[in-house]
């Protein structure tokens, strides 16, 4: 069986990002089944309609990548109960121009990681709730609230403990499951 193509869009690309990390853990946990395509949201400039038609190129880019994946996996920290700012502008700007919504009918499956103990609940509703206004089809079940602490994902991104790699292993499981039924 071919693989799917998943876009992953990281919500923070500062160095060493918690998030980064975690996207590249479950990437891991999923390669049996999917290829990933990480979307870089650095250089897009500032949504605003004044340039949208035709988009810049970085902004093609993206759209591009999102368009030709079969499924995309959001992964987000939590800025001050909701989304940063730049996956916000990402989310906008593979949505525009309105012909052109590119998460129309998408399969996509949200998750994030803080080192606080609730995770990025608050950031996924929000989230959550852009991505469906966008078109999305998100995954509902299971949801992932990953609580980040050191030494549980290793340098080679595996994860190091049984319980939390079983975990993770079967939401891209149930990812690959709902591109396969919604895609």
């Amino acid at each position: 069986m071919a693989k799917k193509d998943v876009a992953v869009i990281v919500g923070s690309f500062r160095k060493g990002s918690i998030n980064e990390i975690l996207a590249r853990a479950l990437a891991r946990l999923g390669e049996d089944r999917m290829a990933f395509t990480f979307c870089r949201i650095d250089d897009l400039p500032l949504f605003c309609q004044d340039i949208e038609d035709p988009p810049p190129p970085a902004v093609e880019r993206l759209k591009a990548e999102v368009s030709a994946a079969q499924g995309v996996l959001v992964v987000t920290p939590e800025y001050n109960r909701s989304i940063p700012a730049a996956l916000k502008n990402a989310l906008d700007w593979a949505n525009r121009p309105a012909r052109r919504n590119d998460w129309a009918g998408k399969p996509v499956a949200i998750t994030g990681a803080t080192r606080g103990n609730i995770g990025t609940a608050v950031a996924q509703q929000g989230l959550r709730q852009t991505l469906v206004a966008s078109g999305a089809v998100v995954m509902g079940m299971p949801t992932v609230y990953f609580t980040y602490r050191d030494g549980l994902i290793a340098e080679d991104f595996s994860i190091t403990d049984d319980g939390t790699a079983k975990f993770l292993k079967g939401f891209m499981e149930k990812f690959d499951d709902w591109i396969e039924t919604n895609g």
